[in-house]
């Protein structure tokens, strides 16, 4: 008979600590250290597209583009994310001086992955939603045309969804556009 050993638990310190000497990428939520998974082909493709196109949109404004090597802090609730793409604006706010913890994201977008979309849509969103600075939540389906669009409006997340290659997003908090089909360019949806 065996037993289940005693679940270790990290402080946001320890976490931090452990992965700045890590090799791979891990996320920290409610004291556990959650290994990072590879991404598909299709979800690469979006996450690249999104980010070009909105960098090049971006040129020259006060917002800026990241990618998912960026790590993100939530709080008063901490835990700390890489998402898939990451719009600031301004300065960016870090949490050290070390300038690898963003703490003033404006837009993140998630490429869904099968292993992460109900973590994505749920419980990472509601931490998420902790971020003061944070005004647009893009849930983007690698495997069908499908984006979803939360918006902090009116002192609530309003949503809205897109299903067609000629839809278009409108992200008004950084003034720029994503149409469906640029978005879906170079993923075979057959």
């Amino acid at each position: 008979m065996s037993s289940l050993g005693a679940q270790t638990l990290y402080t946001p310190e320890e976490y931090i600590a452990l992965e700045r000497k890590a090799t791979l990428k891990s996320e920290y939520l409610s004291g556990e250290i959650l290994a990072m998974s590879g991404a598909s082909l299709s979800h690469t493709r979006i996450t690249l597209d999104i980010a070009t196109e909105l960098n090049i949109q971006l040129r020259g404004q006060e917002c800026e583009v990241v990618t998912n090597d960026m790590r993100v802090k939530t709080s008063p609730m901490v835990a700390y994310f890489y998402p898939d793409i990451v719009v600031f604006c301004g300065e960016p706010e870090f949490e050290d001086d070390t300038f690898d913890t963003l703490l003033n994201p404006v837009v993140i977008i998630e490429v869904l992955s099968p292993s992460t979309e109900v973590y994505d849509k749920g419980e990472k969103f509601e931490y998420y939603q902790q971020i003061a600075s944070l005004k647009e939540y893009i849930l983007v389906s690698q495997d069908k045309v499908h984006v979803e669009h939360y918006q902090f409006q009116d002192m609530e997340w309003k949503l809205n969804t897109f299903h067609t290659l000629q839809d278009s997003l409108t992200l008004p908090s950084i003034g720029c556009q994503l149409p469906l089909r640029d978005i879906y360019t170079r993923v075979n949806l057959d």
